[in-house]
């Protein structure tokens, strides 16, 4: 071995210098463009950066607030009055949330939420309270509107629920089982969902967690707006299941606007009950099957068995779909309705009323859904 290396030696350290050379003038050109750089980032972090909605949950949650009770309402008959003895006050009660959505004071909630509430504070996500007074109430969507008279109130941002898609992310913020405020998070699941819950809906679908409390607190966007305000959960053991529901904000604005402008959610009426025509009819229709008496329909000359074809222009399709067309039409106006009776068509112009607040309505209380139920949340 000694022989052939000193044979050799001449050319092998010329060789080896030239190695050595080449890679000291090449080895800038060995690494990728900022790799060093990636190096020492990767050194300082073990995962890539992942989304966030810290900023739509910092836009949206300051004006979501807890509404409690001080007390119940006060006693009726049979009950102790306040001037018999009764135990010391209770604790304030947790009732659910609610949403500011005007810096003058007014808070959108659940009408199930602050029903029998005898006297109402409203707490906000940065420590203040104050006492709220209620501005108006609207069973038929369950919805009401509180008033608080307070400066510097953080706002929520309105989102137009009508563009919200099957998909699109979704986060709940309220204050469930009183535990103060929570954020939830997940996708549009449904639109135009009907529970049965109030006389006016058309609920939002959610997965992300509603929960009792959650009740009146807000639905909103990747970027923080309002979409809707939470009502109710679908379970079948009281748990969150992901079958949340909403109010649309579209519907929360027009009650909101009315109750502020009027004190009460106006609504037109005509006074007609319908239900589908059978699958084997040839007229496409609604079917009269009662007319309230004295109401502007009856007066009209509409009767029972007649055959409801149009509604101010609008096609008559579903009892829902003319009820709610019914409610847009202003009162002391007139409308035109198309109907048959006896194959004969005719044309009636009633003049719309406001639908009395006393009309019979759905119970926003537990119904049960298959082995499930719909409760409030």
């Amino acid at each position: 071995m000694r022989t052939v290396l000193h044979k050799f030696s001449p050319l092998i350290w010329p060789t080896l210098i030239g190695l050595m050379l080449g890679i000291i003038l090449l080895a800038p050109l060995q690494w990728p463009p900022g790799y060093k750089e990636t190096q020492e980032k990767d050194s300082t972090s073990v995962q890539a950066p992942v989304q966030s909605f810290h900023q739509a949950v910092s836009r949206a949650a300051p004006a979501v607030v807890n509404v409690y009770s001080l007390g119940s309402r006060p006693a009726t008959a049979g009950e102790p009055s306040p001037q018999q003895p009764t135990s010391p006050p209770r604790a304030p009660v947790s009732l659910g949330s609610g949403v500011i959505v005007s810096a003058d004071g007014y808070i959108l909630t659940n009408h199930h939420v602050i029903n029998n509430a005898a006297s109402l504070v409203v707490a906000l996500a940065d420590g203040r309270e104050t006492p709220a007074l209620v501005a108006g109430r609207d069973p038929e969507t369950d919805l009401a509107v509180l008033k608080v008279n307070m400066s510097r109130l953080p706002v929520a941002q309105w989102a137009d629920s009508s563009t919200t898609r099957v998909g699109d992310i979704a986060l709940a913020i309220g204050n469930p089982f009183g535990l103060g405020q929570t954020v939830t998070q997940g996708i549009i699941s449904a639109t135009h969902r009907q529970l049965r819950l109030s006389t006016y809906e058309n609920f939002i679908q959610t997965d992300a967690a509603i929960s009792v409390g959650n009740s009146g607190g807000a639905l909103v966007n990747s970027a923080g707006g309002l979409v809707g305000i939470s009502t109710a959960l679908l379970s079948s053991d009281g748990g969150n299941e992901g079958l949340g529901f909403a109010i649309p904000s579209q519907l929360a604005r027009q009650v909101l606007s009315s109750i502020v402008a009027h004190g009460r959610v106006i609504r037109g009426w005509l006074g007609l009950d319908l239900s589908p025509l059978r699958e084997t009819a040839q007229t496409t229709g609604l079917l009269v099957t009662a007319v309230a008496d004295k109401s502007p329909a009856a007066l009209a000359g509409v009767q029972a068995g007649d055959v409801l074809l149009r509604i101010d222009g609008m096609q008559a399709l579903t009892p829902r779909q003319v009820m709610n067309k019914e409610a847009d039409l202003k009162p002391g106006v007139q409308t035109s309705l198309v109907l048959e009776r006896a194959g004969q068509r005719f044309h009636l112009e009633p003049r719309v009323g406001e639908r009395p607040t006393a009309l019979p309505r759905p119970n926003p209380a537990a119904k049960p859904v298959g082995k499930a139920a719909v409760t409030p949340g």
